[in-house]
This record gives C-alpha cells, sequence and structure tokens, in this order.
C-alpha cells in the first residue's frame, strides 16, 4: 500500500478493524461449535439434566440428536 492511497484509506481504518473483530468471533465460535469435546460435554450435560428429571424425554432426545448430528459432522 503507498504511502497516497494509505492516507486515503485511512478513515476506513477502524471499519477494517471491526470487521478483523468480527470474522474472528465468527471463527472462534465456529471452532468452539464444532469441537468434538465441547460437542461431548454438552452430551453429558444433557444427559445430567434428563436424569435430573429437568427435561422431558422428547426435548432430551430433540437436543440429543441435534448434538450428535453435530459430533458426526465433525
Amino acid at each position: 500500500m503507498g504511502l497516497i492511497s494509505g492516507v486515503l484509506t485511512l478513515p476506513l481504518a477502524p471499519v477494517r478493524g471491526v470487521v478483523w473483530v468480527a470474522d474472528q468471533l465468527a471463527r472462534a465460535a465456529d471452532r468452539e461449535l464444532h469441537d468434538p469435546a465441547v460437542i461431548r460435554a454438552r452430551l453429558a450435560a444433557l444427559n445430567q439434566e434428563y436424569e435430573a428429571g429437568h427435561l422431558s424425554k422428547a426435548a432430551f432426545e430433540r437436543e440429543e440428536e441435534q448434538l450428535l448430528d453435530l459430533l458426526y459432522e465433525s
């Protein structure tokens, strides 16, 4: 980037910074969403909630199916 183009695009620097931060947050969220260890922990927590009686069988099966689908995708 030359000096003139750097000076002319300087007002856009905050926008580029916000876009970069948003991109980093999206990547981190995607990694966490598809991390097998996180999915297994969520499955264990879901099972504990069901065994404690906090979830109906239908809700448990629906959420378990979603988590297993995520686990098989990763």
